[in-house]
């Protein structure tokens, strides 16, 4: 009876040989010094602005913070990512009970804030009007849960 090994054939590392072999090696190492740390670099970027965008498509009020937490987190190595990751999902709440709303449409100048040019007495005369109109929303809610009951 024959061993099978006198049949085996001999293993190979690479199914390239001599030059070739060193061309496709030279060109692989090539490939890893360059371009993988500007795949990585660029990725590493990409994923560090996405509570940015997030927080812009949801109207946040606080994107800009948002976006220069994102900022400081690409300086930090992405320690600060987690925190602007929660802001941007997060609802702000104490801004609503200030503003009234807790959406903001960004790339508008007529926001819900009093402008830096308005004057005192207008500024007087804008509230009470919003009072007045929040009072009549108030009294008409009311009078139709008096109605239902």
């Amino acid at each position: 009876m024959v061993p099978v090994v006198a049949f085996a054939s001999p293993a190979h590392a690479s199914f390239l040989h001599g030059e070739t072999l060193d061309t496709m090696a030279e060109i692989l190492s090539w490939i890893v010094l360059v371009v993988v740390p500007i795949v990585g670099i660029a990725v590493f970027w990409l994923v560090h602005i996405l509570p940015e965008k997030i927080a812009e498509r949801r109207n946040h009020p606080q994107a800009q913070a948002i976006q220069t937490l994102c900022l400081l987190s690409l300086v930090f190595g992405g320690l600060l990512w987690p925190l602007a990751w929660l802001w941007a999902f997060s609802k702000p709440v104490l801004y609503k009970m200030a503003y009234g709303t807790d959406k903001v449409v960004h790339g508008q100048d007529d926001l819900v804030h009093v402008s830096a040019q308005e004057s005192p007495a207008s500024e007087i005369e804008r509230l009470r009007k919003r009072l007045a109109d929040l009072e009549s929303a108030a009294v008409g809610a009311n009078a139709s849960s008096r109605g239902s009951n």
